[in-house]
This record gives structure tokens, sequence and C-alpha cells, in this order.
């Protein structure tokens, strides 16, 4: 009887899905953990946007519980519904799909129904039929799985349009040659993607930039082409900053992203103490420490134990800490602890899903699934550099992923993981079939079991 209440209950209806849930278990595990982190963090931390915004955090909260509800939605609807051959073939559209939107934000385009918008005195978003979009949340997902589809034909050698003009086109014989094709169809699109980035955000070209380069050494390029490619870069860069220097790109964002990286707190705050309250200077100076002041303050006050769920006081001072600054948040509500699990959830999921990706029969499986955990981790570690103020990283937001504040980010994480869960699958019996052979940590044997009995 109690068993047949145990299978009717709450309970029992998870513990018989989670038995038939064929994705890796980990990786639903961490996705909901973290799901239920950003409820609980949203409500808490979001009172300045109520007040900026005229509304209240119980709608703001509401508002997030449907934004929760679309992911895991999104998520399952990937995992049950998408297949991998279908990852393959719409990928190859992941670099035009992203220059199509970046090249309406660098040209400012008006489409009518869909046109560049700004924030901050940057273009960054599209205004589609009045809803704004965070275009960099989408590119980053979309260069992923292009380069996945790259590096898999490069792979297998079946590029067909650049060796095919190769072979017609006397001029254009070049492009039957591996190294060409390695430019035209990864290095190339990788450069082209992070300029156009440039314009509207340094520090999203840079993390954007750096997954890319990352995802193509993991893949298996040599790392003597990839040298090329960031000596150019690099070399780009140095053009720029003797441009700037000399007075040639004033008010451009290559200045902001200088003044971030180069910023001094010390010589701000002594600006404000020495300005006359509520004067220019004190505004600018003010501006300048919200953010990376509060957010180092935060995490001070939070200490061992932290202050507990809605006590936070930095929530009040700092604009955007539900979002950019969401991990500074957290710690100061519920101190290294909350610290140490947020570190241990986005840690487990590196170990996991490069355990997944190595039992991945398919090499486009393999380098999707891994593109897509560095993106994931490697965003969750950034944010956390720029909240403790990590020398050399600019002060400049990249959300928690599937925590942070903001609806485009969200969805987009929750595609990826609706994506890591599907690609799992196919990986579950190989991992499956290798715990089975494992050997056991220490051997027990017959004889020693009946001595001991005895």
């Amino acid at each position: 009887m109690e068993e047949e209440k145990t299978k009717g209950s709450f309970l029992g209806h998870l513990t018989s899905f989670m038995d038939r849930f064929t994705g890796d278990k980990v990786i639903l595990l961490i996705a909901l953990f973290l799901m239920l982190i950003s409820v609980i963090s949203v409500f808490s931390s979001t009172p300045r946007l109520a007040n900026d915004t005229g509304s209240d955090r119980v709608t703001i909260m509401v508002d997030q519980l449907k934004v929760v509800a679309l992911g895991f939605v999104i998520i399952f609807g990937f995992y049950y519904f998408m297949k991998v051959e279908w990852y393959r073939k719409l990928s190859q559209f992941g670099f035009a799909l992203s220059f199509g939107i970046l090249i309406i934000l660098v040209l400012n385009l008006n489409l009518g129904i869909v046109r560049a918008g700004e924030i901050n005195g940057a273009r960054r978003i599209l205004i589609i039929a009045g809803k704004q979009v965070h275009v960099y949340e989408f590119v980053k997902l979309f260069m992923i799985m292009y380069l996945g589809w790259a590096l898999d034909t490069f792979k297998n050698g079946e590029f067909k349009w650049g060796p095919l003009l190769g072979q017609h086109v006397q001029r254009l014989s070049f492009l039957t040659k591996d190294i060409w094709q390695k430019i035209v169809y990864i290095y190339l699109p990788i450069l082209i993607t992070t300029l156009m980035v440039m314009m509207g955000s340094n520090s999203s070209a840079l993390f954007i930039g750096a997954i890319m380069v990352l995802m193509v050494l993991v893949g298996g390029i040599d790392a003597k082409d990839i040298g090329y490619v960031m000596a150019v870069g690099l070399a780009g860069v140095g053009i720029m900053f003797g441009a700037y220097k000399a007075g040639l790109l004033e008010g451009s964002r290559f200045g902001t992203a200088i003044g971030r990286i180069t910023q001094d707190d010390d010589s701000t705050m002594q600006q404000l103490l020495s300005s006359k309250r509520e004067s220019l200077e004190w505004r600018q100076a003010r501006g300048k420490l919200d953010q990376p002041v509060g957010a180092l303050l935060a995490i001070k006050e939070g200490g061992l134990m932290g202050k507990g769920i809605g006590n936070s006081t930095q929530k009040y001072q700092v604009p955007v800490i539900f979002g950019d600054y969401m991990f500074s948040f957290i710690v100061e509500e519920t101190g290294i602890w909350g610290a140490a699990i947020l570190i241990i959830l986005y840690f487990s999921l590196l170990a996991r899903g490069t355990m997944v990706a190595k039992e991945c029969d398919r090499y486009y499986d393999k380098i999707i699934m891994t593109g897509l955990i560095i993106l994931v981790t490697g965003q969750a570690f950034m944010h956390m550099a720029v909240n403790v103020h990590l020398p050399l990283v600019p002060q400049t937001g990249q959300t928690l992923p599937l925590v942070s504040h903001g609806t485009n980010a969200f969805l987009v994480f929750s595609v990826v993981f609706g994506i890591l869960l599907s690609i799992s699958k196919d990986a579950r019996d190989n991992m499956a079939r290798r715990e089975a052979e494992a050997a056991p940590i220490i051997e027990h044997q017959d004889s020693w079991t009946q001595d001991t009995t005895a």
C-alpha cells in the first residue's frame, strides 16, 4: 500500500520520469538547480529595477517565472524533438545569420519591422516588432554551431563551393588547398564576426572571439595557424591603439575599452571626494564607482555566511546587480557558501560535459558538445571575474548563465542546454557500457569474505 502511494506522489512521478529520461541526468539537474537559484535571486535582487520601472518585485518574479517556464519548455522541446542531424544541417547557416543581424547594427539600418537600437550609446540590440533582441546573445550560439559544422566538414573534406570554384576558375585555384579552406570557412568568419561585434561592445567581442578561438583549438586545428590569426588580430588592435593615442578614434568604443581596462578606482574615488556634491565631476565619478565598487562591497559584506536572503543592501545601490553583478549579490546574501555552490555547479557542468563529449561517437557531436560547454562555463567564470574586479578584465558585464535576470540570455542558454541534452542521448549507451565494464576500486575476494564470516 505504501509503495502504491509513493508511486502516485510527486516524488514517485519524478523518480519515474528520471528513470525514463535518456539524456544526461547530471546536466539536467545542473540546469534545474540554476533555474531555481534564478527565481529566488531575481525576486530578491530587483527592488531598484522595480522602482525604476514603476513595477514591483512580485510582478518581476512572476515575469521571471514565465521566462523560466518557457526556458523549461525550450530545453525539453529540443531534447525530445530535435535530432543531431538537424543541428548539423542548420549549423552551416550560423555565420550567415550572425552576419545578417550584425550588419543591421553596424550600418544602423531601419528595415521597418526590424531596426537597429542602442543601449548606453552603443548599438547592441535589434528592435523587432517593438521588442528588444540582444543580438550578441544569439551570435554566440550561432557561431558555436557554425564552427562545429565547419570543423566537421573540413575534417571530412566535404567543403564544396570553395574547391569547386578553384577547379573551374584558374585565378581561384588556391581555394582547393586545405590552408585556404580553413581561412575562408573558419578563420575569416571568426575575424569578421569579432570585428563586427567590436563596433558595439569591445568586451563582448573579446569574449566571443576568445570562445571561438578556444573551440577551434579544441577541435584539432593547428595551434600555429591560430597563432597567425591571433597575431593579425593583435596587430589590428595595436594599430587601433596607435590611432586612438593619435586622437583619431576619440569617442569610439575602443576608447571605452581602454578606459575600463585601465580604470583606476583610487583616483576616481579621489575625484568623487574632492568634487562638489551633485556636480558633473561628482556624478561622473559616482557613475564609474557604483557598479565595480558596489559589487566588491557586496562580496566583502557577505563574508562567510552572508547576510541572509532578502537582506542585501547593495541591491539598492548597484544599478544592474540583478544582471551583470548577480554573483556579487548572491555572495552578499548567502556568503562564501553560496559562491561555492555556484562554482561547483559550473565546474560540474564542465567536467560532466567533457566526459559526455568523449563518449560521443561522431566528431560533430563531440565538437558541438565541447563548444557549448565552453560557452556556458566560460561566460560564468568571466562574470565572476568581473564581479571580483580581476585585474585586466574589462569591467563590463556578461550575465550569469541561467541565473541572471534577462530574457534573451536566459532563453538562449535554455536552447544551449536543450542541445546538450539531446546530444547526450547518443553518448548515454557508451557511458553505460563503460560503467558496466569498469572494475571496482577494491576487489573483494571470496576467500577473504568466507574467512571473516567464519
